[in-house]
């Protein structure tokens, strides 16, 4: 009879252990899930904010080519506005996204109009309250590179800018940006 008992309780710790194994996998298992789904949702946020960056350089560029904003004289594009405002010097200036010195435009989620000059603010994509915002500096007028007679030798030159698109997710501290430098041909100073 006690050999019996001895088994049925050798039997009893070995099924206590084997449920403890099980419940440590399935625990470790959910705890992995959970990780997983906190790096993919992390990933998504910063891509999100990555696009309303990219969103941003490319509202400048889109204003920068508008014709209808072009040749309205009650409105100025981000280049021009930039170029009659602080020149920004690489060497010693820093074009942050929340400086409030260089040109600013916003892109919301009523998307780039044609003759409009995007500075109202709001979202860029509502459902993770995203927001996509530039900045505008410029730097210098020089000589562009190949330039000849054919396009207009010493009476047109190359103005540069720098442009940041900005992009944020509202629930996170973090600013997502891209900084592109652009020269543009435009009629040389006199």
């Amino acid at each position: 009879m006690k050999s019996i008992v001895r088994q049925e309780g050798v039997v009893l710790i070995l099924a206590l252990l084997v449920l403890l194994s099980l419940t440590i996998l399935g625990v470790s298992a959910v705890s992995s899930s959970l990780s997983q789904n906190k790096m993919a949702v992390s990933m998504q946020r910063s891509g999100q904010a990555f696009d309303a960056a990219e969103a941003a350089l490319a509202g400048v560029i889109f204003e920068s080519e508008d014709e209808v904003l072009l040749t309205d004289d009650t409105k100025t594009d981000p280049l021009t506005e930039a170029r009659q405002g602080t020149v920004f010097d690489p060497d010693t200036d820093t074009l942050s996204c929340f400086d409030d010195e260089w040109t600013d435009r916003q892109v919301t989620s009523d998307v780039l109009a044609v003759g409009i000059e995007h500075t109202s603010t709001g979202d860029y994509q509502t459902d993770m309250n995203t927001t996509s915002w530039s900045k505008t500096a410029f730097v210098r007028e020089q000589a562009c590179d190949g330039s000849s007679t054919v396009i207009g030798g010493s009476n047109i030159t190359c103005h540069v800018f720098v442009i940041k698109g900005c992009g944020k997710v509202e629930e996170r501290a973090t600013v997502v940006a891209n900084t592109v430098t652009a020269a543009v041909l435009a009629p040389a100073s006199q």
